[in-house]
């Protein structure tokens, strides 16, 4: 019998709850396929601040590293929240396990499925064809580079006291984005053969170092790969006004933070929308909602994404095609049959057909035993 051990991080707020189910169905898979999976689970985020103090202690990263995957559900929530530079914030957890993993691709597929069309809040006619992967740099950019707050010599505060200046660093190599461009092109070649980079190259130096060496490295390696430049701007818009004109589009940490999530409404829930963090380390997977506070402890959280995640984790860090298929296709066939969660139901959805996490997750794991 096969073994995979997996690195469990159920976080924060409902991360618990979607953990749960992603346990019951790789549970399932595991029997169905002769796999053994084993977990280990670890802190990450706010209960990680809550316990040690900070929000990426060293025993996870042990645990993280020892592992051949990690399975992150959700980090952070209000009672985190702090403008203050000196105190741990969830966040910093999530961007230091990607960088000690040396996970410098993310991977975040936005493909509708028909069932869900009336959930989008765009009309059905503009998400006939939707399926695009969002490449995102992970490792570089604002979220990594020099920042600071100085005095500013130059103006006073509203309280009568010395103004203060902020400033953050948008810095790239070319090595960091020649890989992450590689990633792009190499996951277009097995599927539409299409890359969109996008960028600001008409105002940031980043940028046009970004559009220099996608290019150079397009006509050298991957010239059978159609390549286009799309301002970030103008990507914003073009996800609301044709979505399906996208296959592959790669860009730096924040221009694609911002943009899948924006891609994620195409799909009516953040709750459908999974995510894979691949680089040189054990691989992360990761729904693309957060926490959500507000409706943890309920029972009504959506593990769809979670689910969605397994589906990833199956296919890039273990190999298992088939597995992965048989899970998509019973994601698939459960929402076929009408059942939903609360929030990808709609007002034609019978009250009876709309269920928790748990029941959610039992449907899933129930079309995989039949």
């Amino acid at each position: 019998m096969t073994t995979y051990s997996i690195c469990l991080l159920p976080g924060d707020g409902i991360g618990p709850e979607i953990t749960a189910e992603a346990v019951k169905v790789l549970g399932v898979i595991g029997k169905r396929h002769a796999t053994e999976f084993t977990f280990a689970e670890a802190l990450l985020g706010g209960i990680a601040i809550d316990e040690t103090g900070s929000p990426l202690p060293e025993d996870t990263l042990v645990k993280a590293k020892a592992a051949d995957a990690v399975l992150l559900a959700a980090i952070g929530g209000p009672k985190w929240d702090t403008t203050d530079p000196a105190k741990p914030r969830p966040e910093q957890g999530l961007l230091g396990i990607r960088k000690a993993l040396e996970l410098y691709a993310n991977l975040r597929p936005v493909k509708l499925f028909p069932a869900l069309l009336a959930a989008s809040s765009l009309k059905p006619e503009y998400l006939e064809g939707v399926d695009m992967l969002i490449v995102r740099e992970l490792t570089g950019g604002l979220y990594f580079g020099a920042r600071d707050r100085e005095t500013d010599v130059a103006g006073a505060s509203s309280d009568g006291g010395p103004g203060m200046r902020a400033y953050d660093t948008m810095a790239y190599s070319e090595f960091e984005i020649e890989r992450i461009a590689r990633t792009a092109f190499e996951a277009a070649r097995l599927r539409g053969c299409k890359v969109h980079s996008v960028d600001k190259a008409n105002v940031l130096e980043s940028s046009r170092l970004w559009r220099e060496v996608v290019h150079r490295l397009h006509a050298v390696e991957f010239s059978d790969v159609e390549l286009l430049d799309q301002l970030v701007d103008n990507t914003a818009m073009q996800l609301i006004r044709n979505p399906a004109q996208f296959d592959v589009v790669v860009t730096e940490n924040m221009f694609g933070d911002i943009l899948s999530d924006e891609a994620s409404m195409l799909t009516g829930s953040l709750g459908m929308l999974a995510s894979a963090s691949l680089g040189d380390g054990t691989a992360l997977y990761e729904p693309s909602h957060g926490s959500a506070p507000d409706i943890a402890g309920q029972g009504i959280a959506n593990p769809l994404a979670m689910l969605l995640s397994v589906e990833m984790m199956l296919r890039y860090s273990f190999a298992m095609n088939d597995a992965a298929d048989e899970l998509a296709a019973a994601i698939e066939a459960v929402l076929a049959d009408g059942w939903r969660t609360r929030d990808i139901a709609d007002a034609e959805t019978p009250a009876e057909r709309i269920v928790g996490t748990v029941a959610m997750g039992g449907l899933v794991a129930e079309r995989l035993v039949s």
